[in-house]
């Protein structure tokens, strides 16, 4: 698996060469959120699969990383191979690239 600092995530958004795959709850979508990017809660992941295309590289964004990677092996194990956890989250992006989006 890959692992994607937020910078490079900016990078990517910017030229829209990469989908951003947010598994955060509702609730933590409203408090802070990225535009554009494809909501998915972890645990609705395996059944909205086709939601998303296998071929595409996919950064997947929660918190602060710890979902996201689990999301990310899961994305990988079911024949996703441009995958990339963004290291830090959320979190990371507000503290480095967006301080206007609210840290929780």
């Amino acid at each position: 698996m890959n692992i994607l600092s937020v910078s490079e995530l900016q990078q990517r958004l910017a030229d829209a060469s990469i989908t951003l795959l947010d598994v955060r709850e509702a609730d933590e979508l409203e408090i802070a959120a990225i535009t554009p990017a494809l909501h998915i809660p972890l645990q609705q992941l395996p059944r909205r699969l086709a939601e998303l295309n296998p071929q595409a590289p996919i950064a997947v964004l929660c918190h602060h990383g710890m979902r996201s990677e689990m999301a990310a092996r899961f994305l990988i194990s079911n024949g996703f191979d441009q995958v990339a956890n963004v290291a830090g989250g959320i979190d990371a992006w507000s503290l480095e690239i967006d301080p206007r989006i609210t840290r929780y």
